[in-house]
C-alpha cells in the first residue's frame, strides 16, 4: 500500500506541472492576442501569429480543449487566414457544450465566410447562431449587413442582365439595319444590272437598225449602179 501511495505522490507533481505548462502557453497566447487587439493603430498580424503558436503548443499538450481551439481559430481569423478559420470553426460547432458557445462559433464562422465573399454561407451561419442565441445583437447586425450585401449583389446582377439585354437588342438592331442596307444595296445592284441589260438591248437594237439601214443603202446603191450600167450599155 505504501508503494502505491509513493507512486501516486511521485506522478502527481508531474501531472500538475504538465497542466501548468499547458496553461502557460494559453496565457502567453492570450497576452499576444490582447496586445494585438488593443493596438488600434495597425493590424498586428505578427502578434496574432505569436498567439497562434502559443495556442498550438498548448493543444499539442492537450488536444481535446475546444475553448483553446476557439482561441486558435480566432487568431487565424485575425491574420486574415479566413479559409483555415472557417475549417477550424466548423470543427468546433459540435464540440462546444452550451448553446451560447456554439452561437459564438457560428458567429465567427459567419464573419470568416463573409470576408471570403461567401455571402449565402455567412447568412446561414448567422441564422443558425441566432437560433441558438436569439438575443445576440451583434449577430443580428451582421446578418442584416450580409443580407443587404446580397440584395446589392442581386440588384447589380439584374442591372448587368438588363444591360446585356439592351446590348443584345442594340446588336440585333444593328444587324437588322445592316441586313436592310445589304438588301437595299443588292436591290440597287440588281436594278443597276437590269438597266445595264436594257441599255445593252437598246444598243443592240440600235445597231441592228443601223445595220439594216446601212444594208438598205448598200442595196439601193447597188441597184442604182446596176441601172446606170444597164443604161450605159444601152448607149
Amino acid at each position: 500500500m505504501k508503494k502505491i501511495l509513493l507512486i501516486i505522490v511521485l506522478i502527481l507533481p508531474a501531472i500538475v506541472a504538465f497542466s501548468q505548462n499547458e496553461r502557460k502557453f494559453i496565457r502567453n497566447g492570450n497576452k499576444f492576442f490582447m496586445e494585438a487587439v488593443t493596438d488600434t493603430t495597425q493590424m498586428n498580424t505578427g502578434k496574432f501569429n505569436s498567439a497562434e503558436k502559443e495556442y498550438r503548443k498548448a493543444l499539442e499538450k492537450k488536444q481535446d480543449a475546444p475553448k483553446w481551439d476557439f482561441n486558435l481559430a480566432d487568431a487565424l481569423y485575425k491574420q486574415m487566414r479566413f479559409e483555415e478559420a472557417v475549417e477550424k470553426f466548423s470543427e468546433l460547432t459540435d464540440k462546444m457544450e452550451t448553446p451560447e458557445e456554439k452561437a459564438r462559433v457560428l458567429h465567427n464562422m459567419g464573419n470568416s465566410q463573409l470576408m471570403q465573399q461567401k455571402i449565402d454561407e455567412s447568412i446561414e451561419s448567422y441564422k443558425e447562431a441566432l437560433r441558438l442565441n436569439p438575443n445576440d445583437m451583434e449577430t443580428k447586425y451582421n446578418l442584416a449587413y450580409a443580407q443587404n450585401l446580397k440584395k446589392q449583389q442581386q440588384d447589380q446582377d439584374q442591372d448587368n442582365k438588363n444591360q446585356d439585354n439592351e446590348d443584345q437588342q442594340q446588336d440585333q438592331d444593328q444587324d437588322n439595319s445592316s441586313q436592310d442596307q445589304n438588301q437595299n444595296q443588292d436591290q440597287s445592284n440588281q436594278q443597276q444590272n437590269k438597266i445595264s441589260r436594257e441599255d445593252a438591248e437598246q444598243l443592240l437594237q440600235a445597231l441592228q437598225n443601223d445595220e439594216r439601214d446601212i444594208q438598205n443603202k448598200v442595196n439601193n446603191e447597188k441597184a442604182a449602179q446596176a441601172q446606170s450600167t444597164r443604161v450605159e450599155k444601152e448607149w
